[in-house]
């Protein structure tokens, strides 16, 4: 399968009809296995419905892409629907309607008895060792039919053989004709076509369902437990033994379901977010995403996420290590099926995934995916436009909200007007210094232009010297403060005092971007319209701070002008003030972007931010002199500029006291290094709700083991081809290596991310 990738995904991909539903008994595109030798399988978005699956703790155990590094299950036909049982799978194959069940132990024999392997099903549901279908051809808007069951039962050795049922026949309930069917531990269920569920089996006593007359769109069965998502309210009811009856979350509408164990999850019908409830702590469901299709097992459940049909999983115990390592494969949204979509359902258009040779996601092209709307968007996001007939409502993350309508969504309405400033800026702090002085730039804010109106006092005058005397003085008193130290060839401007109180209008909170030990930052609106960042030295630097010092360090930042640094455009040294200022970054920093929920970063602007920072270090390490070491190489020093362009802030000033100016550098690479695996996983470089919390701890290992595509950030869309994601893998583990003679120097890095980059890949 050719990896799908397209900006068009987002929000455009969701599902989840009736016939979407995947968990214990029931079937979806997605599906899971029970017990010890439990795995998980899924239909895959390449539009020839083949079943990719994996297994705990490994790779996937099938897979049509060669990228999985992993053999393909070539007896394994293609599939139109997926459900699990006990160490077992079944399914309905998408060009026969003829059922197919297959074990754990990967041997792809059919389990089914051959009594019913010519036999058409339009539904299919597997148990904890028995299976239940219901006839009739699959893609002739799902026939209601009559029940067949059979069992799988164990072989010895670990294997599993089929057998006809005299558990599960009953003549009462073979004379109903069912509309679908779910199964779980000694009983089934269906929905009958004249309304109402009935359930049959040696167990199915215990579940409790009697004389239910109530019309359900969605079964879904626990090991000893049944619930439904009624028809007309989309609230969910369940039954099932006292032990084993989970209490669902009331008011809430689903349009899936999917049950473990003990537990079930289901996926909301406004925001299409996924809700779990049971005995186990749901604490680790995903809040960031909406789900097409989920499944689940003992204690894990997948989904396929709506954004980028992309997998997730979660866990029944937060804390426990995760089971599964899910394949980087794209996944069909939903099952593929005859006829016109209902109303409040959206037909999903393969033709959004630019893909020349793919035209539809289902083996036949009279097929389609029909999926209901979604009405709302989870938090952080807002409805930026409705459900179409063959498009899912789109949401926009908030901070790109930009009228009163989504601001009240958002909760941006709520907040006073003096805390604004607190809500938008996002400010870094850039700096150099050998004696502990820190030079600012502002990375990003959202503040509305605060222009001044009022006429500058002073004069701006420009130096062809980085810092002397104005050639055009004619303002002895006020220019007194000005050092004489030698020329650099870059241009720096002298500002007054006055007109930068001005411009930040007086060094108020409002205008204050951030704070640390060297002093204050504010954002500031020139005369001339020009925004910059403007640091002030606070007291305690001023009397601690040698102006000496001070000035030779200054005299090296205005030597130093690269496309990928932040440089300093100027200075202000009057009434005792030492006052900065720098360019202004209106996209903030590559952390935000990564980890705060801004708007995401494709994987080409990922690619590209990497290989300008390494460029910008490179810039300090080899072209300055005296060289430049950073010292504080991290992703919240990694600014984007106004054409998205990384600059290198917040770096320190090497003096003729350092002695180990290699190992300083070699410092420097390892630190970029963990930012090179963040810009990989979209993990924190350290985040205490991982286990190992440190990401070099967490990533490296997996790196080691060959398995570096499991540590790909899953919340941005697939690019069709991983071979450069990988290669960055490959270089983040040779820069973080413990020996630092073993790390690459950061221009042998740049030029390996600038070949990928340049390979263009990524498309």
């Amino acid at each position: 399968m050719h990896f799908l990738t397209s900006s068009l995904l987002f929000s455009l991909l969701l599902l989840l009809s009736p016939s979407a539903v995947s968990g214990f008994g029931s079937m979806g595109p997605i599906s899971a296995s029970f017990g010890l030798n439990s795995f998980f399988c899924a239909i895959d978005a390449s539009g020839k419905q083949d079943v990719v699956c994996w297994a705990k703790n490994t790779s996937s155990i099938s897979s049509p892409s060669s990228s999985s590094n992993s053999a393909y299950f070539s007896s394994i036909p293609a599939m139109a629907v997926l459900s699990g049982g006990d160490g077992f799978l079944c399914g309905i194959l998408a060009n026969t309607s003829q059922p197919f069940c297959w074990a754990s132990n990967g041997s792809g024999t059919d389990l089914v008895p051959s009594v019913f392997k010519s036999i058409a099903y339009s539904h299919i549901a597997a148990g904890k060792n028995h299976v239940c279908a219901v006839r009739g051809s699959y893609y002739s808007d799902h026939d209601s039919g009559t029940v067949d069951c059979w069992e799988i039962v164990s072989s010895g050795n670990n294997s599993l053989k089929s057998v006809q049922s005299s558990v599960f026949y009953d003549e009462y309930v073979s004379n109903l004709v069912f509309e679908n069917v779910v199964s779980g531990e000694g009983f089934s269920c269906g929905g009958v076509r004249e309304g109402g569920v009935v359930c049959w089996g040696p167990e199915s006593g215990s579940v409790g369902v009697f004389n239910v007359t109530d019309s359900f769109k969605v079964l879904a069965s626990g090991r000893g437990s049944l619930c439904g998502i009624l028809e007309v309210s989309g609230e969910v009811r369940c039954w099932g033994k006292n032990d084993s009856i989970p209490i669902p979350p009331a008011v809430i509408r689903f349009v899936s379901l999917s049950a473990g164990a003990n537990h079930f999850c289901g996926i909301r019908e406004d925001n299409h977010g996924a809700e779990c409830w049971g005995r186990y702590n749901f604490s680790s469901v995903p809040k960031s995403s909406g789900f097409v299709a989920i499944a689940s097992s003992d204690f894990t459940t997948c989904g396929i996420r709506e954004n980028d049909l992309v997998l997730d999983c979660w866990f029944a115990n937060a804390s426990s290590r995760p089971d599964y390592d899910p394949p980087l494969e794209l996944f069909s949204p939903g099952l593929c099926s005859p006829g016109p979509c209902r109303v409040d359902e959206f037909a999903f258009n393969a033709s959004i995934l630019n893909e020349p040779d793919l035209t539809s996601l289902c083996v036949r092209k009279d097929l389609k995916i029909c999926s209901p709307c979604g009405s709302n968007c989870s938090a952080g996001f807002f409805l930026y436009s409705p459900c179409t007939e063959n498009a899912d409502r789109v949401c926009m993350a908030c901070s790109l909200c930009q009228n009163s309508s989504c601001r009240e969504v958002c909760g941006l309405k709520s907040y006073p007007e003096k805390h604004w400033h607190k809500l938008r800026k996002l400010v870094i702090l850039i700096g150099c210094s050998a004696s502990g002085f820190i030079l600012i730039i502002i990375s990003w804010c959202i503040l509305p232009h605060f222009i001044t109106t009022r006429k500058e006092e002073g004069t701006i005058k420009q130096f062809k010297s980085c810092i002397g005397k104005p050639e055009l003085d004619t303002d002895a008193t006020a220019d007194s403060f000005l050092p004489s130290v030698a020329t650099c060839p870059g241009m720096a401007q002298v500002f007054r005092l006055s007109e930068l109180k001005d411009a930040t209008n007086g060094f108020k909170e409002f205008n204050e971007l951030g704070r640390g030990s060297y002093g204050f930052v504010y954002k500031a609106v020139l005369p001339d319209g020009r925004q910059v960042a403007v640091k002030r030295a606070n007291a305690a630097t001023i009397i601690h701070g040698n102006i000496r010092e001070f000035e030779m360090e200054l005299e090296i930042l205005c030597n130093i002008r690269h496309s990928n640094i932040v440089n300093l455009l100027g200075y202000c040294l009057e009434m005792g003030e030492r006052l900065l200022v720098y360019e202004y970054m209106p996209h903030g920093t590559l952390h935000d972007h990564l980890h705060s929920g801004l708007s995401p970063l494709n994987w080409s602007l990922r690619l590209k931010i990497a290989m300008q920072a390494a460029k910008g270090l490179e810039y300090l390490h080899k072209e300055v002199i005296p060289p430049v070491v950073h010292r504080d190489v991290k992703t919240s020093n990694i600014l984007l500029d106004s054409d998205w362009r990384a600059r290198i802030a917040d770096f320190g000033l090497l003096t003729s006291n350092d002695k180990d100016l290699i190992g300083d550098m070699k410092s420097d690479v390892y630190n970029f290094g963990i930012g090179l695996l963040e810009i990989l996983s979209g993990r924190k470089a350290f985040d205490r709700e991982y286990t190992p919390p440190g990401i070099v701890e967490w990533a490296l290992p997996l790196i080691k083991q060959g398995k570096a595509a499991a540590i790909i950030d899953r919340n941005v869309v697939l690019p069709r081809n991983v071979e450069p994601l990988l290669k960055l893998a490959d270089i983040a583990e040779l820069t973080v290596r413990e020996n630092p003679s073993e790390r690459p120097t950061m221009s042998v890095v740049a030029t390996w991310l600038e070949q990928i980059v340049k390979d263009g890949l990524i498309f």
